[in-house]
């Protein structure tokens, strides 16, 4: 399906395939599947840390895809190296400008929770569309009405189903498993992923002080003695997750896993999973994690790749028709 890629009609754009540096291996996973090269993109920094960036071949006219995850440490190196090769592509009038954006960076911070607080999940959007991004792919973000930040079209994809898959695989007793969302805004996500496995949900009940910290203070549905999966959007540092792992075995849970679209797995993170009482913690690979996979750990990396790669086949073929029938450029 994905050959014709490389090789465009009269009225298609090339496209054009680039790598941030925060994923090199999930973007080589992208490419194989769509049976296209990473293109040539030069970043580097000069001595006070400022970034460059500069295509090495034309992108005149091209439909350029930028795939890049704005997370871990160097989390505002990665966001203004988009920015800087959106900017750089729109400056070498490139046809269009997707970002592909596994994990959307500040997506936290999408409220004002008390009074004199940024929205900054907003200003992320302000900062792409002002820098000339066309689109935005992007998994699983924080809230779903970030993707109303934008004036510009946002896919958003989920990896829950592909966890649904998994999980699958594992035959659990679904008559003896619960899906247990981390919080009540998870509520919605936690009962899809039931309803696919075909099992009960439960809901914990929670008191978030401060950030990166929170309290259990009790669990809405029957845990005693199930295979409980507990599905977030991200891992941090694990603080959180680890206490609500901790409340759920006190209260007479069975095995527990965990599952999770991100994993950030900052500072104690990984080793606090580790010495969880978890038989495993599941995430995908739209951020790296060197030991994911790895004899004796917990933590499990499933690929997003397939469905980043089909999304980009689909948007570049959508926009390609539409502009051969002289319609509008979106989906």
């Amino acid at each position: 399906m994905y050959e014709n890629l490389s090789k465009p009609t009269t009225y298609q754009k090339e496209i054009k395939l680039y790598s941030g540096t925060s994923n090199p291996a999930l973007s080589r996973r992208i490419a194989e599947i769509l049976h296209l090269e990473l293109q040539g993109l030069k970043i580097e920094k000069f001595a006070n840390g400022e970034i460059y960036a500069r295509f090495e071949e034309s992108v005149r006219g091209d439909e350029v895809f930028f795939i890049q995850s704005i997370a871990g440490e160097n989390v505002n190196d990665l966001l203004m190296e988009t920015l800087i090769v959106a900017d750089a592509a729109s400056r070498a009038s490139a046809e269009s400008f997707t970002a592909v954006i596994p994990h959307y960076g500040y997506a936290r911070q999408d409220r004002k929770a008390s009074s004199r607080e940024p929205i900054t999940a907003r200003l992320v959007a302000n900062l792409l569309e002002a820098a000339g991004v066309d689109r935005v792919i992007t998994l699983d973000l924080h809230s779903g009405q970030i993707q109303g930040f934008f004036d510009i079209p946002v896919t958003h994809l989920t990896a829950l189903y592909q966890f649904g898959d998994y999980f699958k695989q594992k035959n659990f007793d679904l008559d003896n498993t619960v899906v247990v969302s981390p919080d009540m805004g998870r509520a919605k996500v936690a009962k899809k992923l039931s309803d696919y496995l075909g099992c009960e949900v439960a809901i914990a009940h929670k008191s978030r002080p401060k950030h990166n910290a929170a309290e259990v203070m009790g669990i809405i549905g029957n845990i005693v003695g199930k295979t409980c999966i507990i599905n977030d959007d991200m891992i941090d540092t694990g603080g959180t997750l680890v206490g609500s792992i901790n409340k759920l075995k006190e209260m007479g849970a069975g095995d527990i896993y965990v599952s999770a679209t991100h994993g950030i797995f900052s500072g104690q993170a990984i080793e606090r999973l580790q010495n969880a009482p978890i038989v495993e913690c599941v995430v995908t690979d739209a951020i790296p994690c060197s030991v994911a996979n790895q004899p004796g750990s917990k933590i499990k990396q499933i690929s997003v790749a397939e469905e980043l790669a089909q999304c980009i086949y689909n948007v570049y073929t959508n926009h390609s028709v539409s502009a051969s029938a002289g319609g509008n450029s979106e989906m």
